[in-house]
């Protein structure tokens, strides 16, 4: 299983369309964790499975998504109404309420990775408004053997070896 996760755009068009370029055939999901600030039915988020974020005004976003992949249940989600900026504990509780076993979420534009309690949490950072790195950043979630790699990308399509997280 491979599953491309983004977030955070805010508006940026063609950098989107690059990564569907870049990863088409390499992953088999793309995930919107918010704040796209396009319209629900723009071309440009085509093929992604999207929620709705602080930033986003279209309601054709729902504000939370579960998805099947393979043996994986995803939670997605902005973050903004789980306070993911102070705790990860409501979007947690909110995962186990839907019996997920990984959760996709922004908002902060931080990107990191933590696997705790059985479940995968995935930040993949902003990609057009990073903090805490100068990278503008996605990420590709991999699972082998039931072992998750999170490779972390810049907006080139560079691996950045520092942003690599493995349970």
């Amino acid at each position: 299983m491979k599953v491309l996760v983004v977030s955070d755009n805010h508006g940026q068009t063609d950098v989107l369309q690059q990564l569907k370029a870049r990863h088409q055939d390499e992953v088999e999901h793309f995930i919107h964790c918010g704040d796209s600030e396009l319209p629900s039915d723009s071309s440009v988020m085509e093929g992604f499975y999207a929620v709705r974020g602080n930033c986003d005004f279209d309601s054709g976003y729902p504000q939370q998504l579960i998805k099947e992949v393979e043996s994986n249940r995803f939670f997605i989600a902005h973050g903004h109404l789980h306070q993911v900026k102070s705790s990860l504990m409501p979007i947690k509780y909110a995962a186990e309420e839907e019996e997920a076993n990984i959760v996709c979420f922004g908002h902060s534009h931080i990107a990191g990775a933590e696997y705790t309690g059985g479940i995968l949490f995935v930040n993949p950072g902003s990609i057009s408004l990073p903090r805490m790195t100068r990278d503008k950043t996605y990420a590709i979630i991999e699972e082998t053997n039931l072992d998750f790699f999170v490779h972390y990308y810049n907006e080139k399509g560079e691996r950045l070896s520092s942003h690599t997280f493995n349970k």
